[in-house]
């Protein structure tokens, strides 16, 4: 059976002398892996360049559900990125994104809200003429929505800290220590009012937006079971430092 669907490429790793397999996050199947024969090769009539994290893709492909790896038919690039190769800030956040989602998402199934989300959100990071300072922040609390554990309650001065643990606004500081302390909790509240366009307006100071992060990947372990390490975050760091 072939699909015709838009996707968006995860990873691409060397395979034999002259081919690869490449994951992609399609609108219709979800996630799905392909090996792509000979496109390293001088002879080939495919640009290996498509392949590359990040691009997104119009493609017709094969699906069998007792293949673990389904071939391409067809494939050329839906939007050709016109800032994101250029600007080292740009394209260390969308890297972060990328590796977030691959090691996040794991089902061969559609989800349309969460595809469309994802598509736009690349969209977006390319597009916009305003900083991107707090948009891998924005991505991580969006994104912990469709995977189950939104954050949840409202500061107040009854809950005046977030539990990262149980996921919301909490009146004490728990025993374990997973939790936001009460400035972090303020900004990170802020954060979960304003929307993505707008994001660059929350003002952060270098050492509150780099605890955030590595606060929020804690979130996502604490709530995740076996997700990987990520590892661009750090890269990422050091650039919008």
């Amino acid at each position: 059976m072939l699909i015709e669907t838009r996707g968006i490429v995860f990873r691409a790793f060397k395979y034999s002398e002259s081919s690869l397999i490449v994951d992609i996050y399609t609108e219709a199947k979800g996630l799905q892996s392909y090996i792509v024969n000979g496109v390293r090769s001088q002879k080939s009539k495919q640009n290996a360049s498509i392949f590359q994290v990040m691009t997104l893709v119009d493609l017709v492909a094969g699906v069998r559900e007792d293949r673990g790896l389904n071939r391409i038919k067809e494939i050329k690039s839906a939007f050709v990125y016109r800032a994101i190769p250029f600007d080292v800030r740009k394209s260390a956040v969308g890297t972060f994104i990328t590796e977030v989602a691959r090691k996040t998402i794991r089902e061969a199934e559609a989800h349309p809200e969460l595809f469309a989300f994802l598509y736009n959100t690349f969209l977006f990071l390319d597009q916009t003429q305003y900083p991107v300072a707090n948009a891998h922040l924005h991505f991580l609390v969006e994104m912990s929505g469709f995977l189950g554990f939104m954050p949840g309650g409202d500061l107040s001065p009854d809950t005046p800290v977030f539990d990262l643990q149980e996921g919301v606004f909490a009146d004490t500081l728990p025993s374990a220590g997973y939790c936001l302390d009460f400035e972090l909790s303020k900004a990170f509240y802020a954060l979960l009012q304003t929307n993505y366009a707008d994001c660059h307006n929350l003002r952060l100071a270098n050492g509150q937006r780099r605890q955030l992060l590595n606060k929020l990947l804690d979130y996502y372990r604490l709530h995740l079971e076996h997700l990987p390490e990520i590892h661009s975050h750090q890269i990422l760091q050091e650039i919008l430092s």
